[in-house]
């Protein structure tokens, strides 16, 4: 029987290429635990065998990826590593694109045409049925649909039609790498009890100042330049503000949705 290789931590660490500070971390994490601990010296002692995984551990770090997710796919097979690394890059261009996009729509121009479609109406005091969740970009559309389709169904097991207008309110910007405050409600007349993570209040009386989005400009990043317009309209006009969070209102007028700020 062949006796096993152990190396001492200054060792190993240099053949796997890694610093005695990412050794003592991946052991605390439980990622690359030490063979044998000397109990008299505290001396760590690595078998020749871990060095594999050393090195894995190390070129998975290159890439960013978190300590969590190293463990988690150093475990894995190759072929099963393989396929999992390729989807996370896909995710990584994706984010990349949308990254490149919104640094286009940030180039500080003001689309006058959309500036000119703004406009102004009253809104009275409504009850709305709600859901908040904090949300990415990656999972806005899922949290937009599935509160929707769970707060009409509510609605219409009370015996209320459920066929409201629906709005979504951004409590904060919302991007591929930073969650927000994202709350969607539809707007109801009646009497409706509110269950689980369902929540009901009332949107007082406002002025609202909004803008239909046009057909190509419903997704990041050109949305943001009809957000962009909305506050170019109420900064160009003195004595008006903007009171709230905007939101937009599902459908829109001659659009799939409309933009809008309350203000006064």
């Amino acid at each position: 029987m062949r006796e096993t290789k152990y190396l001492l931590a200054g060792e190993f660490g240099a053949a796997a290429r890694l610093s005695p500070k990412a050794l003592r971390l991946y052991a605390e994490q439980g990622l690359l635990v030490p063979a044998r601990v000397d109990p008299a010296t505290g001396y760590r002692y690595y078998a020749a065998d871990q060095l594999p995984r050393a090195r894995l551990i190390a070129r998975l770090r290159g890439l960013g990826l978190p300590l969590a997710r190293i463990g988690y796919l150093a475990d894995m097979t190759p072929d099963a590593r393989a396929l999992e690394l390729r989807g996370w890059l896909r995710s990584q261009r994706e984010q990349l694109d949308e990254h490149a996009a919104m640094v286009e729509a940030t180039d500080g121009s003001i689309d006058a045409e959309l500036m000119a479609a703004v406009a102004l109406r009253e809104v009275p005091e409504t009850k709305v049925l709600c859901r908040s969740r904090r949300v990415d970009s990656g999972g806005l559309e899922d949290h937009l649909r599935t509160a929707e389709r769970d707060i009409r169904a509510h609605l219409r097991a009370c015996g209320l039609p459920g066929d409201g207008t629906k709005l979504a309110f951004f409590h904060d910007l919302v991007t591929p790498d930073s969650e927000a405050l994202v709350e969607v409600a539809v707007c109801y007349t009646g009497t409706v009890e509110p269950v689980d993570d369902l929540h009901i209040r009332l949107v007082p009386a406002h002025t609202e100042a909004y803008l239909p989005a046009p057909p190509d400009h419903e997704d990041i990043p050109l949305i943001l330049r009809v957000y962009d317009a909305l506050e170019a309209w109420t900064d160009a006009r003195p004595g008006v503000m903007c009171t709230g969070h905007p939101y937009e209102i599902y459908p829109g007028t001659g659009a799939l949705f409309d933009v809008a700020y309350p203000i006064v």
